[in-house]
């Protein structure tokens, strides 16, 4: 699929309603949230954290709990149920990188 076609899709679907938005804004919650999932469970199984950056999981957790924060705002399902369970997965990466030092 080329950028013209991509535009073409995104513009359907959002001018074809609201509930299409949402379902596109729920399909983008899962796999923005799901992605964080692989680097938890490796971490959590191989108890080392010595190339992962606190500095940057610090500063993720602060924007999305900021995201999280606008979503609650805003009453944006995807964005707040994508944000809480991404602002969990991460506070569990910062718990390990401070344990597994």
């Amino acid at each position: 699929m080329d950028l013209i076609s991509l535009c073409g899709a995104v513009h359907k679907i959002v001018s074809s309603g609201m509930e299409n938005i949402e379902i596109m804004g729920l399909v983008a919650a899962v796999l923005t949230t799901y992605s964080i999932v692989p680097q938890v469970q490796k971490t959590w199984a191989n108890k080392s954290t010595k190339d992962i950056s606190l500095t940057m999981y610090l500063a993720m957790f602060l924007g999305v709990v900021l995201w999280l924060i606008y979503g609650i705002y805003h009453e944006s399902v995807p964005m707040i149920l994508a944000n809480f369970i991404t602002a969990v997965l991460l506070f569990i990466m910062i718990v390990l990188k401070l344990k597994y030092k």
